[in-house]
């Protein structure tokens, strides 16, 4: 009898143990309900951490912390033109060729069909995968530098030479990855690289970029302002370079006193990956910054400061930065807020995201085409009859299906070449690597660069080309003189420019009809060309940067001064202006102008279609500057894309200038502020 009773009351102890470990185990997932404030949520996680385990979450691999129910990270990610690294996903146009779309509007429904695609993918991440790079949904995303250089081999990451227009589409970006207006998040985008980076790629991790007061505010920060002003974009990242002196990794000016004070930026402060290294490390291979004498004063120059995630391996040095009270455990809290704010949010989203609802309003075949550039089309050439142009196609980029893929890529399921986007659209299309063989009415020359010569700090040293850069700007000599040999056959030849950048064209334009720079277009670029060089229905884009006319129009490339530079304070004649671009049809464009007694000045008008093609239309409103130092010749302040089709041949529209981007640095008041309207015009450009 003892016995049994003995027994019921164990087994009875056993029951009330176990719901007891429920309970501590409901107490422990607190920070798991959505329902609760995300800043209690955090508070207790934080709680709940030691110190170790904060300092962990300050790196981009997070480890799982099983007793609170905390699952294992990674913060790195990429989404620059779709998702990339992380296996089959859709590949739009690289970002430059976007910017060429002129089309915000497009770009944010470009990324928000990115984000969905990050959370689809996320929620099929296998346990055994959780915390590996690029399974996660905080993307390192988008690049808003200014593409100050047509050298610069990572310029297709950007959204062009100027900044307005690289605001503009970075917002867009940004609303696209994270939402508007909602509690939760879709995905956490990022403003990079803060700041003033633009090559050179082979001495980044040494580079000192010196810039003046006057260029920083009037030309490099911009972007970042607006952006952070307008959005609530979650994360800014430091760059690899040095500004003034300084890495900016661990600049007091820069994170603290515009970043931070300024902007009233209360996100999070990521590292390019392994910058930190750059600021301690010696290799004789690779020159580095080496700023601070050891990889604790590093940590704690970053993190004393307002760097919140490393992304990088310097969990040890932080650690020993803590250890010798280079750091307080209160500042370690206040970084692990930021992280922990952005995460549960992302983790909310994707909680409440449902897949079935998911939309792609926007095909990778339309954002090609939409971001294609006319540059010549003499008489008339274009577009040809599919069914009756014989064509012969060639070039180094017809048959390559790495090209239209840019770099920072996922794997599409399909890319379609040119070569095979021609034979989809055309009757009759021959290729080869040399002279056709036979007749032909149209001679396709697939020419320009390739992503493996251009692009991040690439381990390429051949003639014209240096480690990702280039140091001359005109098309490679073995193209111009296959232009030649073509030119002599007497037909009609349409160049297809294959390019994340400007090329000069001055020696090349005389020998072809036509040009459609093509970028690197995505997964369907091959489609897009195809069907723009046969559619009289196409709506082409206009340049987001300068296409100068040779190299010698270039100030020197490790100068990052303006003067000379882009359209913005060019003061020779270019091959082809930002913001250029022809159609196929023709339109009537009425616009009027009205300033407000507010201040405001607004455009609005009507374009119609005077033909029986297409036609898109950007209306370009610029400010002109006189007598304001340091100023731009002239700036772009508002613009707007008109589209017009045989179906829809009239469209009114309406405009308003931005005036934040009328704000300069004024060195009487060392401050940014509008000049008064006596010191700028305004002047209305159609394109």
């Amino acid at each position: 009898m003892k016995k049994t009773v003995l027994k019921l009351r164990w087994a009875a102890a056993v029951v009330v143990m176990l719901i007891s470990l429920r309970t501590v185990q409901a107490q422990y997932y607190y920070w798991e309900d959505p329902k609760r404030d995300v800043d209690d949520r955090v508070e207790w996680i934080i709680n709940h951490l030691s110190v170790q385990e904060k300092l962990a979450m300050l790196q981009h691999r997070q480890p799982a912390v099983e007793r609170i129910g905390l699952p294992a990270n990674s913060w790195w990610n990429e989404a620059l033109h779709g998702v990339g690294r992380a296996g089959t996903a859709h590949v739009y146009p690289m970002p430059i060729a976007l910017a060429a779309s002129f089309d915000p509007q497009m770009v944010e429904q470009i990324f928000r069909q990115v984000a969905q695609e990050g959370q689809r993918k996320a929620l099929a991440v296998a346990d055994s995968n959780r915390g590996k790079d690029y399974t996660g949904l905080t993307f390192f995303t988008p690049n808003i530098n200014i593409f100050r250089d047509p050298r610069w081999g990572r310029g297709m990451e950007t959204y062009g030479e100027d900044p307005f227009l690289t605001a503009l589409m970075g917002a867009a970006c940004v609303r696209g990855l994270q939402g508007v207006g909602e509690k939760t998040l879709r995905s956490a985008a990022c403003l990079k690289h803060l700041a003033v980076h633009s090559g050179p790629e082979g001495v980044r991790h040494e580079f000192d970029s010196r810039v003046s007061t006057i260029d920083l505010w009037n030309t490099y920060l911009p972007a970042f302002e607006y952006i952070l002003k307008r959005t609530d974009v979650q994360q800014v990242m430091c760059g690899y370079n040095r500004l003034n002196g300084e890495p900016c990794c661990t600049s007091q000016h820069l994170l603290m006193d515009i970043l931070r004070n300024r902007w009233q930026f209360n996100g999070i402060v990521v590292t390019d990956c392994w910058a930190l290294n750059d600021c301690w490390e010696r290799d004789p291979k690779t020159p580095r910054h080496e700023t601070h004498a050891t990889a604790a004063l590093a940590a704690a120059a970053a993190f004393g400061s307002e760097v919140d995630l490393e992304c990088g391996s310097g969990l040890g040095a932080l650690q020993v930065a803590v250890d010798s009270g280079y750091i307080d455990e209160s500042r370690i809290d206040e970084h692990l807020r930021r992280v922990l704010r952005t995460r549960l949010k992302v983790a909310d989203g994707l909680r409440a995201a449902d897949p079935a609802t998911f939309s792609q309003p926007i095909s990778t075949l339309e954002a090609a085409s939409r971001s294609l550039v006319l540059l010549k089309n003499r008489h008339g050439l274009l577009p040809v009859s599919a069914a009756q142009t014989r064509v012969y196609l060639c070039g180094p980029n017809a048959a390559d299906t790495l090209m239209p893929l840019g770099n920072y890529n996922g794997t599409p399921e399909h890319t379609v070449s040119l070569l095979e986007g021609m034979r989809r659209r055309f009757a009759n299309v021959q290729y080869g690597t040399g002279m056709p063989l036979g007749d032909c009415d149209l001679i396709v020359y697939a020419g320009g660069l390739s992503p493996q010569l251009e692009g991040e700090e690439l381990e390429v040293e051949q003639d014209g080309f240096y480690r990702g850069d280039r140091t001359r700007i005109e098309l490679p000599m073995e193209q111009v003189a296959e232009l030649q040999r073509l030119r002599r056959l007497g037909k009609p030849v349409v160049l297809v420019l294959c390019t994340g950048s400007a090329i000069a064209l001055e020696e090349v334009e005389p020998l072809v009809d036509a040009i459609v720079v093509g970028w690197y277009g995505g997964e369907a670029m091959g489609d897009a060309v195809a069907r723009a060089l046969c559619s009289k229905n196409t709506l082409f884009g206009r340049l987001p940067i300068t296409f100068y006319k040779s190299t010698s129009q270039l100030p020197p490339f490790e100068d990052y001064a303006m003067k000379g530079r882009t359209y913005r304070y060019m003061t020779e004649e270019p091959q082809y202006p930002f913001g250029f671009g022809l159609s196929y049809g023709h339109a009537d464009v009425q616009i009027d102008s009205a300033h407000h007694a507010d201040g405001r000045v607004t455009y609005s008008g009507v374009a119609r279609l005077t033909d029986e093609m297409a036609a898109s239309v950007v209306v370009q409103v610029y400010a002109e500057f006189h007598n304001v130092e340091g100023a731009p010749l002239r700036q772009l302040v508002a613009m707007q894309r008109v589209d017009l089709t045989p179906d829809k041949p009239q469209m009114a529209f309406g405009l308003e200038v931005e005036r934040d981007f009328l704000r300069l640095y004024n060195t009487k008041t060392f401050d940014i502020t509008a000049p008064a309207e006596r010191f700028y015009d305004l002047k209305v450009v159609i394109q």
